[in-house]
Order: structure tokens, then C-alpha cells, then sequence
């Protein structure tokens, strides 16, 4: 949830806040938290004092709720600045290229779960970088995707963009450009030896059309996640389940 006023995001969940206070203490400026929650944050508090930064006991847990828009707190709200989505660079991509690191690029994923899932899958296998369009029907960070990716936003990158197939043209023969779709007839298992040394992006298509065409088309190749039961009626995974496997893929094989 978004304070626009003072420019803040409400950062909830234990997980959530406790990994915040680990990697980046010094973004959160104001913390409130349960009377149970108290003893496992006072450290962090003795921070907040030193800083005069405010901090809060609540008496009443619908307190958080209000502060965070959640029912999903788990007794803890930390309130940092908004979080801001910087543009992808040629800089950037040119690091990519130079050391052979991998990205994730998301196709209009309008879910904010399904990102903040995505994100805990990025960090959970070592991918550092995420990128999504400038597109109203793509999430951004928010409070639901900061608690659902379990502490992940604080080793992943966000990049934004304006155009996906511009990015991909200007990737042409630099890095491994990997569409995904259900009807691919090759399987994500084989994407380490694709990248003959290189990075990759994988385009991950939003929730009922996937990849767009135009996407599709700068590509260098199509993958599919192949079932376990030929004869399964469930055509496709969840884009964050999907995300998973082909962040295991890149990290087990070589392709980060």
C-alpha cells in the first residue's frame, strides 16, 4: 500500500521486514509492529533510535492492517520510501553482456503475487535482474509483491523499459534471446547449451495471452516447461510457477 503523500510503500510480513533490516536497515523510516513481534525486532529498533526514526508498539493489530492495506502483516509494517523502478540502460546490458549474466523479462505480468513470487524465485537461484515495461498492465512493486517475495526484493534488480521488442533488437547476437510458450516444441531443459557461453533473457508472457506476437517475433528461440503426463489437462503452469523452473534451469546448467 502506497502513501502518496509522503512518497512511501508499507513493507509487511515477518520475512518481508526481517531481511529489509538485514540488507538495508537505513531505507526504513518508520516501523510498527505487535506486541508478540516486539523482542524480534529490537535491535532494529535500537537502529531507529539512533537515526531518530520513529517507531511504534501498536496496542491494536488493525492498526497494521490500516497502514499496510493487508490483512497478511504477521504483525510488522515498516514503511520505506517508494521504491524507485530505474530505466534499463546500455550500461547495464552492456554488463550483462561482459560478464554472461541472465535476466527475466516480463511480458505485461499484471499479477503483483505472481511478480513478488517471480522476484523470490530470482534471488532464491542467484538471477539478479528483472525487467519490466512501462506498461499500465504490468506490476510494479507493491506491498503484496514486497511480502510475497519473502525478503527477495533485496537481491534482485527492477529494471524498467520501454519497449520489449526494441530491447530485444538491440540484443540481436549479444545474448540468448528466449521467448516462452506453451506451444514451443523445445524444452527449457536444453537452454545451457543455447547460450553457447553467453547470457540469456527469457521473456515470462503475462497470465491469459502470454507473449505477445511482436515479442515472439525477437526472439531466438521459443522454449516450453515439457509436463510430466502427456495426457495432463492443464495446458500450462502458473507464470511464477513457470518462473521457478526456468530459473532453476539457468542457475543448475551454467546460464547464469
Amino acid at each position: 500500500m502506497r502513501n502518496t503523500e509522503r512518497n512511501e510503500l508499507a513493507v509487511c510480513g515477518f520475512a518481508a521486514v526481517k531481511t529489509l533490516e538485514k540488507q538495508n536497515a537505513h531505507k526504513i523510516m518508520r516501523l510498527y509492529f505487535s506486541k508478540d513481534q516486539a523482542p524480534k525486532f529490537g535491535g532494529l529498533c535500537k537502529k531507529m533510535a539512533a537515526s531518530k526514526r520513529p517507531y511504534n508498539q501498536v496496542q491494536d493489530e488493525k492498526e497494521l492492517e490500516k497502514l499496510c492495506g493487508s490483512v497478511h502483516h504477521q504483525g510488522v509494517v515498516a514503511m520505506i520510501e517508494t521504491p524507485e523502478i530505474l530505466p534499463l540502460s546500455r550500461q547495464i546490458v552492456g554488463r550483462w553482456v561482459q560478464e554472461k549474466e541472465s535476466a527475466l523479462i516480463l511480458d505485461r505480468v499484471g499479477n503483483a503475487n505472481n511478480l513478488g513470487a517471480i522476484v523470490r524465485s530470482a534471488a532464491f537461484f542467484g538471477i539478479h535482474n528483472i525487467v519490466i515495461p512501462l506498461d499500465e498492465s504490468q506490476s510494479s512493486v507493491t506491498t503484496s509483491s514486497y511480502r510475497v517475495a519473502e525478503g527477495g526484493m533485496e537481491f534482485v534488480s527492477i529494471y524498467s523499459i520501454k519497449s520489449i521488442p526494441s530491447l530485444l533488437a538491440d540484443l540481436d547476437g549479444k545474448m540468448l534471446r528466449a521467448g516462452t510458450a506453451p506451444d514451443a516444441r523445445k524444452s527449457i531443459r536444453g537452454i545451457s547449451r543455447m547460450t553457447r557461453g553467453q547470457g540469456a533473457v527469457v521473456i515470462l508472457g503475462n497470465e491469459e495471452n502470454g507473449i505477445s506476437s511482436e515479442v515472439r517475433r525477437n526472439c531466438d528461440v521459443l522454449l516450453s516447461i515439457p509436463g510430466g503426463n502427456k495426457n495432463s489437462p492443464i495446458e500450462s503452469l502458473n507464470v511464477a510457477q513457470a518462473a521457478s523452473i526456468i530459473c532453476y534451469e539457468l542457475s543448475a546448467q551454467g546460464g547464469i
